[in-house]
This record gives C-alpha cells, structure tokens and sequence, in this order.
C-alpha cells in the first residue's frame, strides 16, 4: 500500500511541476512568438481549460497522497505539507480566481469600443497577468523545491 501511494504521489508531483514548466517556458513563449497576439492570446486561453484542470487533479492527489503516506507512517514533516498547500491552494486560486478574472476582462475587452475604457482595461488585464505570472511562478519553484524533497526520502 505504501509504495503505491508513494508511486501516485512522485508520479502526480512529476507530472503537475513537469507541466508547470513545459508550459511556462514552452507552449505559451513559442505561441507568442509565432502568432499574433490577439491569436495567441485565444490559442493560451483554450489552453488553460486543459491546464487548470490538469493542475487541479495533480494537486489534489500529490497533497491528499503525501498526507495518507504519512499518515500510514506515523510521522508529519511540516514543510513538505506546507509547500504541497501553498503549492494547490495556490494552484486553485489562479485558475478559478485570477483566470476568471482574466476572463471577465477579456470579454469587456473585446465588448466595448471606448478608447479610455480600453485602455483601462488592458492596464487591468496586465496587473491580474503580472500577478497571476509570480504566482505561478512561486507554484512552479516550490514544486521543484518539492520534487527535491521527495527524492531525499526515496529509499534506493
């Protein structure tokens, strides 16, 4: 029972990080780069849907996983628990807030035709993105920073 929940832990970690960065350093630079922004902007935001669902089901499991390991063990690293929900709590808040967010504005975006009201808007649009990018980001870190310590309790 215990290395098969170790096995669902390592391999949801692994695959949520692993997708944290392709995507981050991957998919959406080269989108941006070989499509018009407007394109691009559409082609990331039919993405997301994948993204955040994928992020959701790989945090859930990594979390609840590491907490029934080490609820089988009889011990409780603070840390790893911590990171792992800084790392989903996080995880939800951007894609049902921050990208619902995102959403909205796009669509107010694309709905009026107001010079100063659009402009007001892309200025919105860029402080949820900029926010949105750090805290990704600070996801992203901390799950490496997780994988790392998953590997110094492996067993060889």
């Amino acid at each position: 029972m215990l290395n098969a929940l170790n096995f669902i832990h390592l391999l949801s970690l692994v695959i949520w990080v692993g997708m944290l960065i392709f995507f981050t350093f991957f998919v959406a630079p080269v989108i941006f780069k070989t499509l018009p922004r407007e394109t691009a902007g559409v082609v990331i935001g039919a993405l997301f849907r994948n993204y955040w669902s994928l992020g959701y089901l790989t945090s859930a499991v990594s979390l609840l996983t590491l907490i029934a390991i080490y609820s089988i063990k009889g011990v409780s690293p603070a840390a790893r628990l911590y990171l792992l929900g800084f790392m989903t709590v996080s995880t939800y808040y951007l894609g049902l807030v921050d990208g619902a967010r995102a959403r909205r504005i796009k669509a107010e975006i694309k709905s009026t035709s107001d010079e100063k009201r659009l402009e007001g808007l892309h200025k919105k649009f860029r402080r949820v993105h900029a926010r949105s990018s750090a805290l990704n980001l600070m996801v992203l870190l901390s799950g490496i920073v997780a994988v790392f310590l998953t590997a110094l309790e492996l067993k060889v």
